[in-house]
């Protein structure tokens, strides 16, 4: 399947006898009426016009065919091939005349005139950024070089003399005529009846206009990734992505990619409208303490080309400066309902509209071979080039898996316990490296002083714990386990890491979490498959090269850790739950840096992991509360909605499927399927039980609210008060019943699939 083209020039080569044979009648009675006779000069034609221009007021074209082809395909006009005569005035017209036969000439000698009209036909510009005849007739007509009409014919042929004046799209009473004159030139040379003539003449122009550009299609984001990934490659191999003629086969899968473009949208728009009324009326740019910050709009312009030419023409002039920038004039704009609108605004009141918008990417890859199968890299590509997928943000709590998997790595294991309980240490100020205090709080704000299971700490995301872990294990040593499991980013070797204080981009982190659900054999991205040269040779394969970075037992209990974020009291990514098919494994983490200015999910099962991130283009931009802005309600239910229709489709049975403990590792159960004791609301003095598998119970009681906002500023005196993040849990519902087939399963509040 296509997913999309690069090109300078638009076209797809046809063969002669995929063209309607009326093309080829037009186009000799119209460009060159003796093309069968000539040699590739038709003198006669020359002597013709010589003669117009010395008895009429404008001379005649005289190119053949085939100059016309040696001018499209060498361009032998252009003026850094003229030389020095060819800055003689008259001159330059006659050396590239010459050459034109020259080469005219050759062109005959070697190829026959059916090769020579395809090659023409091929390579010819309609306009609209049309080249060759198969783009021409889907550009203008929607339709291809076999199934063109007689009239449509005549108007593309009557296109060549002028591509603008004759443009049916910019000119259709000029095209219009010119058709009429072209169907008389058939007339003329026997190809068209005068009856004929008749009837075609006096119909109207259709259109059914379809140009192309190099945005249209899917996966418009990962198209530009492809791009430029394949930089080095293009250039060590000499092949150029826009010209070569190349066939780049890539990993995405069109129907997973369409399934996650419209969850992201479904999500987005609501996002959005959250936003919208969160801060109605008010300016949402905000610093950490809740101010305003001063400039913002101002300090955006000034990076903007137009204030910067703006600069130029008026130098020493701000009120020249200030006052354009202030006056209305049409500008573009997105618009969820509209698409691409148009209005009249100021330059300012532009970017105070467009820096409101909140924006997101998602990513869905295959663990055992790293296949990306869909890219979301923001909410629309023509107005947002840049790519969210490989944004560096801050990961908050997604990133306390490497925390916990190097804790696996040295020897403890998921009921193992460590106590929540306050913790405070002597950290160096980044800008002064004088030494200052730092206590990273819980989300809640409190601290249970409870002995609680890494499992239970992981799945309600603690900070305390990962805090102190990252201190028990070495953050070098966790920095290491990080970048073996697919981490690129440079990590800062502070405390503050343990809860995501270093940023990193969503494609690495899809990455590294696919590591877990491979059982700790790590592969990178794959994107790229396989990719012809313009004759079908191979020149390009995929290589994987698979590498065990953690141990089997380490990455199964990370397994038992991320699947207890949906079954755990407490646990963030519950919510996960009532999207999600039984027959399938799924864990979950969830993700808020500071503000809510990032917010994340990675859902993981074994044979698909899929992550999420929500956020505004400025880190200043965010929800004021953890209720809108956490990664349970924003990153969450856009994996959720993909998850859901992707799994209920039959075409994508594999990748439902379990985790299984290798029958060759042997893992004494009670190391990781442990029981969990949670202090209930109703019976402040009691403590209940929960099994593993005591679902219905789980959803009836009251759980402690342990969210995950991550308190990552270092070398304060005292960290800001912390933001709640995601309790993941559904809200007062009862857990899903949901069969191991995905037909007719229950969803609550989500639409179902139109067929």
């Amino acid at each position: 399947v296509l997913i999309g083209k690069y090109f300078k020039e638009n076209r797809i080569p046809v063969k002669y006898e995929e063209v309607n044979p009326t093309f080829w009648n037009a186009l000799i009675s119209t460009e060159d009426e003796r093309f069968y006779s000539h040699h590739g000069v038709d003198f006669m034609g020359i002597g013709g016009a010589v003669k117009d221009a010395l008895t009429r007021d404008g001379a005649r074209g005289a190119s053949t065919i085939t100059q016309q082809l040696a001018k499209n395909m060498f361009h032998v006009r252009n003026k850094e091939y003229s030389g020095l005569l060819g800055k003689i005035p008259g001159l330059r017209m006659l050396i590239a005349k010459a050459k034109e036969w020259i080469i005219a000439y050759k062109i005959e000698f070697i190829y026959s005139k059916n090769e020579i009209l395809t090659m023409y036909a091929n390579t010819v510009d309609f306009g609209n950024n049309a080249y060759g005849i198969k783009t021409a007739a889907k550009t203008y007509f929607n339709t291809t070089p076999r199934q063109l009409t007689t009239e449509q014919v005549a108007t593309l042929v009557g296109m060549l003399k002028a591509t603008t004046y004759y443009n049916p799209i910019l000119h259709p009473s000029n095209s219009l005529n010119r058709r009429n004159t072209v169907l008389y030139n058939m007339v003329t040379h026997g190809h068209l009846t005068k009856n004929d003539y008749e009837k075609y003449s006096k119909m109207p122009m259709k259109l059914d206009v379809h140009v192309e550009e190099n945005y249209d299609g899917r996966a418009q984001y990962f198209r530009e990734y492809v791009a430029d990934y394949l930089k080095n490659w293009l250039k060590d191999n000499d092949y150029d992505l826009y010209s070569s003629g190349l066939k780049i086969y890539t990993t995405i899968d069109t129907r997973m990619q369409k399934y996650a473009e419209d969850a992201a949208k479904k999500q987005m728009r609501k996002i959005q409208q959250d936003f919208n009324r969160h801060w109605s009326g008010q300016a949402p740019w905000r610093d950490e303490n809740g101010n305003l910050v001063p400039g913002f709009i101002e300090g955006i312009a000034e990076r903007q080309p137009f204030y910067k030419n703006l600069v130029q023409k008026y130098p020493n002039q701000p009120d020249s400066v200030l006052y354009y920038i202030n006056k209305p004039h049409k500008v573009k704009l997105f618009d969820y309902d509209k698409g691409i609108i148009e209005k009249e605004m100021s330059s300012m009141d532009s970017i105070r509209y467009m820096v409101k918008f909140m924006h997101c990417s998602m990513v869905a890859m295959e663990p055992e071979t790293g296949a990306v199968r869909a890219w979301v890299g923001d909410i629309d590509f023509r107005t947002w080039k840049y790519d969210k997928v490989t944004a560096q943000r801050q990961p908050g709590s997604t990133f306390k898996l490497f925390v916990y998997s190097e804790a696996m790595n040295q020897g403890l294991a998921p009921c193992d316990k460590r106590r929540d309980e306050y913790i405070s240490m002597q950290v160096p100020d980044k800008k002064t490296g004088i030494l200052k205090t730092w206590t990273p709080r819980n989300a809640n704000g409190n601290y249970s002083g409870d002995s609680i299971t890494l499992k239970a700490g992981f799945a309600r995301s603690i900070n305390t714990i990962a805090v102190r872990l990252g201190q028990e294990m070495g953050i070098k040593n966790i920095i290491r386990t990080a970048q073996d499991m697919g981490i690129k980013s440079p990590l800062e070797n502070e405390p503050s890491l343990a809860l995501g204080s270093s940023d990193v981009n969503l494609l690495e982190m899809v990455n590294a979490y696919c590591t877990v659900a491979n059982d700790g054999e790590h592969c990178d991205p794959v994107v790229v498959t396989k990719i012809l040269d313009q004759r079908g040779n191979e020149v390009y394969v995929a290589q994987h090269d698979n590498k065990q970075v953690l141990p089997y037992q380490s990455a199964f209990f990370m397994q038992q850790l991320l699947k207890g974020g949906l079954t755990e009291p407490g646990g963030t990514s519950r919510a996960l739950n009532q999207y999600i098919f039984r027959d399938t494994d799924w864990g979950g983490k969830t993700g808020t840096s500071n503000n809510h200015s990032d917010a994340w999910f990675m859902a993981v099962s074994p044979k698909l992991v899929i992550g999420a991130w929500v956020g505004g283009e400025y880190r200043s931009i965010h929800f004021r509360t953890g209720a809108l802005g956490q990664g349970s309600k924003t990153a969450l239910p856009m994996c959720g909605n993909f998850i859901y229709d992707l799994m209920r489709d039959k075409a994508f049975q594999k990748y439902h499927a379990k985790w299984q403990p290798n029958p060759e590792k042997e893992i004494d159960p009670a190391m990781y399927n442990c029981q969990t004791v949670v202090r209930t609301k109703r019976a402040p003095d009691s403590l209940h039980i929960y099994n593993r598998n005591e679902r219905k119970e789980q959803s009836n009681e009251e759980i402690p609210n342990d969210e995950e906002e991550n308190n990552t500023d270092v070398g304060n005196e005292q960290s800001p008060s912390p933001n709640s993040e995601e309790s993941g849990r559904p809200k007062k519902q009862k857990p899903s019943r949901q069969p191991s087939s995905p037909i007719n399963v229950p969803r609550p509040r989500i639409e179902p699939l139109e067929t």
